[in-house]
C-alpha cells in the first residue's frame, strides 16, 4: 500500500511540472505576439565595423601624404638680348670747319650691351694734340668743355699722313643713342704758346651722330591697363610699336600699383628704373617725375 501511494504522488508531481512548463511556454508565445516588430520613431546610432584597408588602416581614414598647398611659381627675371657682336650702330666722317682735321669713326657692338668707338684715317695739321668724345648735349665750336663725356679718346697730334687706327670702349652705356654729338677738341695740357682757339678743351668740331641701333628683345612688355587708384599718372611717350615708353608720376602713385597698371612685376619696374629713391624693397615715387617703361632704353 505504501508503494502504491508513493507512485501516485510521483505521477501527480510530474503532471504539475508539465503543466507549469506549458503555462510558461504559453506566456512566451503570448509575449511575442503582444510586441510585434515595428519601425522605431527615433534614429538608432550604429557604429559600423571599420573595413580594413591597406596597412590595416580603415577605409574611412585618409591614407598617404596630405595635398600640398599650391604655390605660385617664381616669375622669370627680366632680360634684354644684346645687339650681336660686330654690329655697326653708327658711322661717319669728320672734318673740322677749317679742314685741318679729318677722320672716320664707327661705333660697334661688343655683344654684351657695351660698344666700342673705332677711329681710322686720322690726319691733323693743328699744332696741338686732338681728342674726341661723345656727349648727350652738343656744344658749339669754340666752347670750352667742362665734361669729357663718354669714350674720351686721344686721336693724336699733328700728322704727316693718316695715323694708325685706334679704338675706345664706351663702357656700359646700354643704349648709346642718347649720345647725340661726337665732339673733337684740343687736348693740349697748357694754354702757353698756343692760340686761344686751340687752348685746352677748346671744341674744334661737332658732328651729329646718326644711330641705327637694332631694337633689343626683352621678356618685359608693359601694356597700359588704364588709370586706377595708386596709378593715376599719364603715359608721356610711346615706342615706334605703340608700347608705353615713359610715364609721368602723379600724386599718390605707388610702385606696386603702377607696375600692376602696366601688367609687369615690381621687379620689372625697378629693373627699368634702377635709380628710384628708397632702399631695396621700399622704393617710392615723386609726383611729376618720369618712369622708364621701355627695356630698349636701358
Amino acid at each position: 500500500m505504501y508503494f502504491r501511494g508513493t507512485r501516485r504522488r510521483a505521477f501527480a508531481a510530474a503532471g504539475i511540472a508539465a503543466m507549469v512548463v506549458a503555462v510558461l511556454a504559453g506566456c512566451a508565445l503570448v509575449g511575442a505576439n503582444a510586441h510585434p516588430a515595428s519601425t522605431p520613431s527615433h534614429t538608432r546610432h550604429h557604429t559600423p565595423t571599420p573595413t580594413p584597408s591597406l596597412g590595416g588602416v580603415s577605409s574611412g581614414t585618409i591614407v598617404g601624404s596630405p595635398t600640398p598647398t599650391p604655390t605660385t611659381p617664381p616669375l622669370p627675371s627680366p632680360t634684354l638680348t644684346p645687339v650681336p657682336t660686330g654690329t655697326v650702330v653708327a658711322e661717319g666722317d669728320v672734318a673740322s670747319p677749317k679742314g685741318s682735321i679729318h677722320y672716320h669713326y664707327r661705333v660697334v657692338s661688343n655683344g654684351d650691351n657695351t660698344y666700342s668707338a673705332q677711329y681710322s684715317g686720322f690726319t691733323s695739321t693743328v699744332p696741338v694734340p686732338v681728342s674726341v668724345t661723345l656727349l648727350d648735349t652738343p656744344p658749339r665750336v669754340g666752347d670750352g668743355l667742362t665734361y669729357h663725356g663718354v669714350g674720351d679718346h686721344v686721336l693724336g697730334g699733328p700728322t704727316n699722313g693718316a695715323a694708325s687706327a685706334s679704338s675706345e670702349s664706351l663702357g656700359s652705356v646700354g643704349q648709346p643713342s642718347y649720345l647725340v654729338a661726337l665732339v673733337t677738341y684740343s687736348s693740349v695740357a697748357s694754354a702757353d704758346g698756343v692760340p686761344v682757339e686751340l687752348g685746352p678743351n677748346k671744341v674744334l668740331a661737332v658732328n651729329t651722330v646718326r644711330w641705327s641701333v637694332p631694337v633689343r628683345q626683352s621678356n618685359v612688355h608693359p601694356v597700359d591697363g588704364g588709370v586706377r587708384s595708386g596709378a593715376t599718372g599719364t603715359v608721356a611717350s610711346t615706342t615706334a610699336s605703340g608700347a608705353p615708353k615713359s610715364y609721368d608720376v602723379a600724386q599718390g602713385d605707388v610702385v606696386s600699383l603702377v607696375a600692376q597698371r602696366f601688367g609687369i612685376s615690381v621687379e620689372d619696374l625697378l629693373w627699368l628704373n634702377p635709380d628710384l629713391p628708397g632702399g631695396a624693397g621700399n622704393q617710392y615715387l615723386y609726383a611729376s617725375t618720369s618712369l622708364n617703361l621701355d627695356p630698349d632704353s636701358l
